[in-house]
């Protein structure tokens, strides 16, 4: 990880990222190797590091009886910050996280949503270098989770670098500057996102529309020389091919014996989940 950069740590459940955060934040021993963080080696400096950082787990630390400003000058106490600029520090953070209304709401009344906020807001009051994230918007709706991007994102542009872990391929690639992806305990890539789909997409996608009716992904599998994988998709069906020519050659010919007409049939890149899947060596059977 670079100092100023969102660092996207990927992986399927079970991988070892959580693990792995444990120990890059001084929570669980380090069985081998060496991890600095600003210069500092955890094992030897956990607790000087610990100023320097914020951990937001996967489950939320705060107390359900607390309000959310009460939880923010609990958590800036916890990190040595006291008084007046405990309190500044925490109105200046719920101003951020759009959080001032719900000021004096206990935390156990609050939103899946805004749950996540105000645990990763405290996570923030001590004002820290590096964010860590284990799995930020897990179970979350599509516009808190999108919300929650854009604040990570304006974090980020402020100055903090941070640390994100998720088994959300689309959520590593759309706000991360570089991800690792890790499997079975072991780092398996590094890259930009625009590396990694350079390095490991598939051919091609073709999308097709048929009419008056879209055929059993199986049947055009089978019938289609060249063809890798077949999904559906919005009411289209993707292809995803290793060859345009006999592809697409392949898709007029099935076509014409089933007495089908095509309504679409474009080429489109490969989306994240299919350079994920092919980095771990995966696929989904369908």
């Amino acid at each position: 990880m670079k100092k100023g950069e969102i660092f996207g740590f990927l992986g399927p459940n079970g991988a070892g990222k959580t693990t792995t955060v444990r120990m890059l934040v001084g929570l669980a021993e380090i069985t081998s190797g060496k991890v600095e963080i600003c210069k500092y080696d955890v094992s030897k400096n956990r607790k000087h590091v610990q100023r320097l950082i914020g951990v937001v787990p996967d489950i939320s630390n705060l107390y359900s009886e607390l309000t959310c400003y009460q939880n923010l000058l609990f958590s800036a106490k916890m990190y040595g910050v006291k008084g007046s600029i405990a309190r500044k520090n925490a109105e200046e953070i719920l101003s951020f996280f759009g959080l001032e209304r719900y000021r004096d709401m206990k935390f156990k009344a609050l939103s899946k949503g805004l749950k996540r906020r105000l645990t990763i807001a405290a996570a923030l009051v001590h004002n820290p270098r590096v964010l860590f994230l284990d799995e930020p918007t897990s179970g979350l709706d599509i516009i808190s989770r999108r919300l929650l991007w854009d604040e990570l994102i304006e974090l980020n542009k402020r100055g903090i670098t941070i640390f994100l872990t998720t088994h959300n391929i689309y959520e590593a690639f759309n706000i991360s500057h570089r991800v690792a992806v890790i499997n079975k305990g072991k780092i398996v890539v590094v890259g930009t996102p625009q590396e990694l789909g350079r390095k490991f997409s598939v051919k091609e996608v073709i999308e097709i529309g048929f009419y008056p009716y879209n055929p059993e992904p199986r049947d055009l599998l089978r019938s289609i020389k060249g063809a890798l994988d077949v999904r559906r998709s919005n009411g289209y069906l993707e292809l995803i091919i290793d060859n345009e020519v006999d592809a697409l050659e392949g898709v007029v010919s099935y076509a014409k014996h089933k007495g089908l007409g095509i309504s679409l049939l474009r080429l489109k890149e490969a989306d994240a989940e299919e350079v994920f899947l092919k980095i771990i060596g995966e696929r989904i059977d369908r």
